[in-house]
Parts: C-alpha cells; sequence; structure tokens
C-alpha cells in the first residue's frame, strides 16, 4: 500500500474491486472478536481505508460528469458521510476493521449506480 494522503498516486491506479469486496466480506462476516492481534485488525482496517479513499477518488470523478445531477445529492452525502467516518482515528479492533469494511460497501453503491449511467450519457 502506498502513502498518499492526497490521493494524487490512486487517482490514476484501478480498483482492485474482487479483492476489495472478498475483503470486505470476509470482515463483516465476523461474529464477534475472531481473536486476532491488534496489529492485524490495525492492518485490515488500513487495507480497507485504502480501498475505500480509491472507491471515494471514483465515485467523485463518476459524480462530477454533468449528466449525472439526479444521483449527485444522495451520492454527495455518501461521500460525506465517508470522509467524515474515515478521518476517525484507526484502532487495532475488529469493530474498527469492520466499520471500515462498510465504508467501502456503502461507497461502491453510488460507484455502481454512476457507472450505470455512463452508456446512456456518452451515446
Amino acid at each position: 500500500m502506498l502513502y498518499d494522503p492526497d490521493g494524487h498516486i490512486e487517482a490514476g491506479l484501478a480498483l482492485d474491486r474482487t479483492t476489495h469486496q472478498c475483503l470486505v466480506k470476509a470482515v463483516l462476516a465476523w461474529k464477534g472478536d475472531p481473536g486476532l492481534q491488534a496489529a492485524d485488525y490495525h492492518q485490515i482496517a488500513l487495507q480497507l481505508t485504502g480501498a475505500a479513499r480509491s472507491v471515494a477518488i471514483d465515485v467523485r470523478r463518476a459524480a462530477g460528469l454533468p449528466e449525472r445531477r439526479a444521483a449527485r445529492a444522495l451520492t454527495e452525502y455518501v461521500l460525506n458521510d465517508a470522509d467524515r467516518r474515515l478521518a476517525a482515528p484507526l484502532e487495532g479492533t475488529a469493530r474498527c476493521a469492520q466499520e471500515r469494511a462498510r465504508i467501502v460497501r456503502a461507497l461502491y453503491e453510488p460507484l455502481d449506480r454512476l457507472t450505470e449511467l455512463a452508456p446512456a450519457a456518452t451515446s
């Protein structure tokens, strides 16, 4: 994972959606505390934070097109909520990792809606 707090490098990288979704699914499947070390939870939360920021960049890029004004309000809400939640400090806990997984999942929803609109906007 690259340290890129301003998102300059991530903006040019393709999303690894399959990996993100597999990690999100695994983390959200935890019932209670799976008994990992705090460093492991922290590393998982860090990975999910990077995924969330990467997805958010793509959502912002897709939402910025004028043809998508109808979807903009919900998208802006999701992005603002994700930004607020991502600002919370990382903790080495299962709860923190699951919160980051929920953020990634929530960001893929508007990205999918905006991506579905793309063919209609380009024809």
